[in-house]
């Protein structure tokens, strides 16, 4: 046999196992992935659950609302794709009376989607934010994520402009992500507000 013919052969067969390497990667993370699933989405929904209580800890039921878009193009409500019951927006309730509502919306930021939790009451104020999940740069934009950001819009009326460096204090060097952040909050507030109008203050 030529070298030619042999160093082809050669590179034929580190090809195949190399391919045999690879699927068998493939299958053995499809079984660790299927073998956790149900553990992340129950860590996902404590964690959700968690939020809510957090943004109305008064609530003692959250009922699913369904009809709510974010009225900004940029920003999106929803819930959890897997599951269709889930739109992402949840009705506090205290003794069958809405006490507000609470939406999930996710925007681009500097190193991907930040998704939160936007807590907003029937009187039309921020009852409180919380970051669910982003990746954005540590200590710059993933400082978003820490209560002396996303505090500060607890309390803030809906009307509110929610402008950075006007009525929101924006994170040092992450411009781009303290702006998609308010951007959320000011999206979720206007759709809450929205359908507080349209069902009577949120009485059910």
């Amino acid at each position: 046999m030529s070298d030619r013919k042999r160093n082809f052969t050669d590179m034929l067969k580190l090809g195949l196992v190399l391919a045999l390497y690879a699927a068998a990667a493939c299958v053995g993370l499809a079984f660790v992935y299927e073998g956790t699933k149900e553990e992340i989405e129950k860590n996902k929904r404590a964690n959700l659950n968690a939020a809510l209580l957090e943004l109305f800890p008064d609530a003692d039921s959250f009922e699913v609302v369904f009809g709510i878009l974010s009225p900004d193009p940029m920003v999106t409500i929803e819930g959890d794709r897997s599951d269709p019951n889930d739109t992402g927006v949840y009705m506090a309730l205290k003794s069958g009376e809405t006490v507000g509502l609470a939406l999930r919306s996710s925007r681009a930021a500097y190193s991907g989607a930040i998704n939160i939790l936007v807590g907003v009451g029937v009187d039309n104020r921020i009852s409180g934010v919380k970051i669910l999940e982003h990746s954005e740069t540590p200590g710059l934009g993933a400082n978003a994520a820490k209560p002396a950001f996303y505090g500060q819009f607890a309390g803030m009326p809906v009307s509110s402009s929610f402008v950075p460096k006007q009525d929101v204090v924006v994170i040092t060097a992450a411009t781009i992500t303290s702006q998609a952040v308010a951007s959320s909050v000011k999206a979720a507030a206007e759709a809450a507000s929205a359908w507080f109008a349209a069902n009577q203050g949120g009485s059910r």
